[in-house]
């Protein structure tokens, strides 16, 4: 088979890398990919929101399957627009994506359907969002930018003061652009996060294993919130009774609720969930592999990734049973300095090359690109996600982090405490 993947980060990377150990895949291509994934796969310099672009080198080179990364296209239609031209892809289309693409709808469907999750009030008037703040009167309040921030648009806000600044950044200063336009107010939920991912055919759902992101920039959990600055796999913190009370009360009658809204979901449905004091509840749904979760995911896993995509693609994800490695991995970020504000790159990187042909240790590229001579440069905010095995989440942990000192570059900057909660459980 021809693959195509679209999208150009980490968790694109992963993708190609389980895709290449596929008996399936004779040849894939990625659009617009970057250094590392170039390596696996043939890059082709299309963006990811250039549909007709996509679809033309779809027909041209034959593709047999496309697989979306990234929420944008995905919100945007890019399935639909596939799908219309007879082409294979996986993904949902844009009246499922909206399950992230919008958190009004997505907590309005948790609503309907008794899908545990924090009370909540949605607003498209900042005033009216500031007096129901000030009357509730609960601090920490969490405040979300309706549509898609790039994973940044949450703010949590300790304070009246703090609450009314956050709903001018959202609704009137548009921080976050036109994801401000309406806002959900929500209350602050107590307990571990989790990731859960998830394959959907529109009807059956199958989980993979957990996880856990670590979002604010600095160790300790301080400053900004990120896209994510490391993970690790499996959480000690979710265990089989609290997956079998997911399955009951979140995982599939999510999947049913969408169906029932005539908005099959087809793809990767990611729940965040909060382990609270009262059960699991979630914290936010996406329409896609997790960045940086599938870094310490997808190493684990032991099918053919291909077949599970068409079994999704085909409806029959009933027939498969996912299987994981009995083991764990830690995903460290290496950023670069400032991120996610101002940050310089193009900066050369080296030490790569001690993880060719590695089976515990990987380099996934988030953020790089070639320099005029070959070189490998950085290229973003995140720039690398260095990834390890090991027989359980603390060896996994010190491989990781030995990993990251085989690798240099002039602002290289990551958090020290990713995995910390393992001591803890």
């Amino acid at each position: 088979m021809k693959i195509l993947v679209i999208g150009g980060g980490g968790r694109e990377h992963a993708i190609v890398t389980a895709i290449a150990r596929s008996s399936k895949a004779t040849e894939i291509f990625c659009a617009p990919g970057n250094a590392g994934i170039a390596e696996l796969a043939t890059c082709v310099p299309i963006g990811v929101m250039e549909f007709d672009k996509l679809i033309a080198f779809a027909k041209e080179e034959k593709i047999d399957l496309t697989v979306v990364g990234p929420d944008d296209p995905l919100v945007g239609g890019v399935v639909d627009a596939f799908e219309a031209e007879g082409l294979r892809v996986f993904g949902p289309r844009a009246n499922a994506a909206i399950i992230e693409g919008s958190k009004a709808f997505s907590k309005a469907l948790m609503r309907k359907y008794n899908i545990p999750t924090a009370a909540y009030e949605t607003f498209s008037d900042a005033e009216e969002a500031v007096a129901y703040i000030r009357a509730q009167g609960k601090y920490p309040v969490v405040l979300k930018a309706d549509g898609l921030a790039l994973g940044k648009g949450v703010l949590i806000c300790g304070s009246e003061e703090e609450a009314v600044a956050g709903v001018r950044e959202i609704m009137l200063d548009k921080h976050f652009g036109k994801a401000g336009d309406k806002m959900v107010v929500e209350e602050f939920m107590t307990g571990r996060e989790v990731s859960a991912l998830c394959f959907c055919d529109g009807k059956t759902i199958r989980c993979m294993t957990s996880s856990q992101d670590h979002k604010r920039a600095g160790d300790g959990d301080t400053g900004l919130n990120t896209g994510g600055m490391g993970t690790f796999s499996p959480s000690p913190f979710y265990t089989e009774e609290i997956h079998e009370i997911c399955m009951k009360t979140i995982y599939e009658p999510t999947v049913a609720a969408m169906a029932a809204e005539g908005r099959p979901f087809v793809g990767v449905l990611y729940v965040g969930l909060m382990l609270t004091p009262e059960g699991p509840k979630v914290v936010e749904y996406n329409s896609r592999f997790g960045d940086p979760e599938t870094q310490v995911v997808l190493p684990r896993m032991e099918n053919d990734i291909v077949d599970v995509f068409e079994a999704c693609v085909d409806g029959r994800l009933d027939e498969v049973t996912l299987s994981f490695a009995d083991n764990a991995a830690v995903c460290v970020v290496l950023a670069s300095d400032g991120y996610p504000q101002h940050y310089e790159k193009g900066f050369p990187i080296s030490g790569l090359e001690t993880f060719k042909n590695c089976k515990d240790k990987f380099v996934f590229h988030a953020g790089t690109k070639f320099g005029p001579d070959g070189e490998v440069l950085t290229n973003g905010g995140r720039v690398l996600g260095v990834t390890a095995l090991g027989a359980d989440l603390r060896e996994a942990r010190a491989n990781a982090y030995a990993a990251t000192e085989a690798i240099s570059f002039a602002n290289k900057y990551m958090r020290h405490d990713i995995g910390k909660a393992i001591d803890e459980a």
